[in-house]
């Protein structure tokens, strides 16, 4: 894994994180939890660490930093099904969220 691949991922992994600790309802926070675990299995478990320290705490804004790093892994060589899923994920985890 290349450098810019590793910190697009640790990114959308920090901010995906982020997003499940800040999650109004156990299911939301589960659905975020069962998107890291996709990324990771996507990576191979070849997955840098969380940094969620000094993030936004608006959950909009967690959102749309997750959403761009988990679209930007396309581009790092990460399939576009596996993306187009991801992306899929993570807007059923937010609809979960915002009830």
């Amino acid at each position: 894994m290349l450098l810019p691949h590793a910190q697009t991922l640790a990114q959308a992994r920090s901010y995906v994180a982020a997003l499940a600790d800040r999650a109004l309802t156990i299911d939301a926070s589960s659905a975020y939890e069962r998107v890291l675990l996709e990324l990771d299995r996507v990576h191979g478990d070849d997955c840098p660490a969380l940094d969620t320290e000094d993030l936004s705490d608006d959950r909009d804004i967690l959102l749309a930093v997750a959403n761009n790093a988990v679209g930007q892994l396309e581009n790092c060589g990460v399939d576009p099904l596996s993306v187009e899923l991801l992306l899929a994920m993570l807007i059923d985890a937010h609809d979960l969220d915002v009830g």
